[in-house]
């Protein structure tokens, strides 16, 4: 029974440590004046469209940004090629 659990243990450190390499790329904007910005952002929940989405909406208007939407997740091997279109709100939120 110990080494079941020691077992189950493992495995759901293995599953959280997956999480943990998830990234979206996004458009955002503000206005008066216009302001517009591509960027990059590790994302913390789900790996998904949907939740990076509501997780980037409330980060960045935290900034005074509005999501206008999120291009693509990826995990860390997407990372090195947005780094430059990315510029400075390269993992900024």
């Amino acid at each position: 029974m110990r080494s079941l659990l020691s077992l189950l243990f493992a495995f759901s450190l293995a599953a959280g440590a997956a999480q943990a390499a998830c990234f979206a790329d996004y458009k955002a904007k503000q206005d008066d004046p216009l302001r517009l910005h591509y960027g990059v952002a590790e994302i913390d929940g789900a790996c998904t469209t949907d939740a990076a989405y509501a997780e980037l909406q409330e980060r960045l208007a935290q900034a005074g940004w509005q999501l206008l939407n999120v291009l693509s997740v990826f995990d860390e091997s997407g990372l090195e090629e947005r780094k430059d279109s990315a510029g400075e709100y390269y993992l900024r939120y």
